[in-house]
């Protein structure tokens, strides 16, 4: 059963569609790479995935409270506000799990971050870790409440190679174990790397199909 589909699905913010004929489907334990220049509508497609903007056409994205996360881009997030790395996390189980139930019960947030390396920095500011140990709490967020997907948004952007190298571990485990990726990507090295599928975007999908072959006819 598809994690998420859509057949000749149209994306709008409430005028014309920004994204159309999108046709395409992800199944449990996949990756799919979006790729196109700015404003081609990668971003206009993880809004729908999220139910952030319009969608028109048929289409299905897995449902249940806690079923996606999303792990913004480093550029989105304000250092300055003063927040702990455990609250961060926190905040990726309220849609699951609720405010108080889950400030009675850490465990959760802890595993989270012993998934990906962190659980020994749980009460550190978040503004003052590196931009790789960022990212990885990033992704403790997205994982806290067992999502089914998961929604990357140029997320090795500014990375050096060892935390390149430690997003790439958790990735490939959380795939393993059934969990489907939607990541949008400037880097197709790392498309390859991660993704058996990829979408060409300009406005509307220009090719949909595996990594490889893709890639061989649309270098980014």
């Amino acid at each position: 059963m598809s994690v998420v589909s859509f057949e000749d699905a149209s994306f709008s913010y409430g005028g014309p569609p920004a994204l159309t004929g999108i046709t395409l489907s992800l199944e449990p334990g996949q990756a799919l790479a979006l790729v196109g220049s700015n404003g081609s509508g990668k971003t206009t497609l993880m809004r729908g995935i999220l139910g952030m903007v319009r969608v028109d056409g048929k289409y299905e994205v897995v449902e249940g409270r806690g079923s996606i996360g999303y792990v913004p881009q480093s550029a989105d997030i304000d250092l300055s506000f003063p927040v702990s790395v455990r609250q961060v996390v926190s905040m990726g189980c309220y849609a699951k799990l609720g405010f108080l139930r889950r400030f009675r019960d850490h465990g959760a947030v802890k595993h989270a971050l012993e998934r990906v390396g962190l659980a020994d920095r749980i009460d550190y500011r978040f503004g003052d870790l590196s931009g790789g140990q960022r990212q990885r709490v990033m992704v403790a967020r997205a994982i806290v409440a067992d999502p089914k997907l998961i929604l990357l948004d140029e997320p090795f952007n500014g990375l050096d190679q060892t935390s390149r190298g430690a997003l790439l571990r958790i990735i490939d485990e959380l795939k393993a174990e059934g969990v489907a990726m939607v990541v949008s990507t400037h880097d197709e090295i790392l498309a390859r790397e991660v993704c058996e599928l990829t979408a060409v975007l300009d406005g509307r999908l220009v090719a949909f199909g595996p990594t490889q072959e893709v890639l061989a006819e649309h270098a980014l």
